[in-house]
């Protein structure tokens, strides 16, 4: 493994922030530590939304796929195709069959042909906006874990500087006040 790509230009490696903050060596590491390692050693923020990563990356297919599985998972969608199904069936079975012009009578078989061709058209594309949804939860998750391991290993830093500072004031206080009585 190259790590000069794990080192920061200022001079911290990512290296020596997994042994001292994780006890972990470079080769152990995770893609999530890594990428807050860099953040810790870049000063650089961890947190992204995970929606936008997951948009950044997204195809055009994919993209499609979610807007026809919000569409056809709306209200507005049943609704209106209901209002579209009822509208046929009356259409044919009322209005035309008057004039003897219906062009599917009932049994509506046209009606039954198209609706299965949708459905064969709709179930994978909605089924791929799920497996879509199921990876952007998935790298919610990472992101999470990413912003937890961030505040994790950073309050612990700052535990360690309290300590630090504390050693430092309580060998300063004796001298202090032992000078400052006599």
């Amino acid at each position: 493994m190259n790590t000069h790509i794990f080192s920061h230009p200022h001079g911290i490696e990512i290296g020596e922030l997994a042994e001292r903050l994780l006890g972990k060596g470079l080769g152990q590491l995770e893609p999530e530590e890594i990428h807050v390692l860099e953040a810790i050693a870049a000063h650089a923020p961890t947190s992204r939304d995970a929606a936008d990563v997951a948009d950044d990356s997204a195809t055009r297919g994919e993209r499609l796929a979610d807007k026809v599985a919000a569409v056809g998972g709306s209200w507005a969608f049943i609704i209106g195709f209901g209002v579209v199904l009822l509208f046929w069936m009356l259409l044919n079975t009322d209005v035309l069959a008057h004039w003897h012009m219906a062009f599917d009578p009932y049994p509506y078989t046209f009606l039954n042909l198209m609706l299965s061709m949708l459905a064969a058209i709709q179930a994978p594309i909605i089924m791929m906006s799920q497996n879509r949804q199921a990876a952007k939860d998935r790298l919610s998750a990472s992101l999470d874990y990413e912003v937890n391991l961030r505040a994790e290993l950073e309050i612990g830093r700052l535990q360690e500087m309290i300590e630090i500072l504390a050693a430092k004031l309580d060998r300063a206080l004796p001298a202090t006040t032992a000078g400052g009585a006599g």
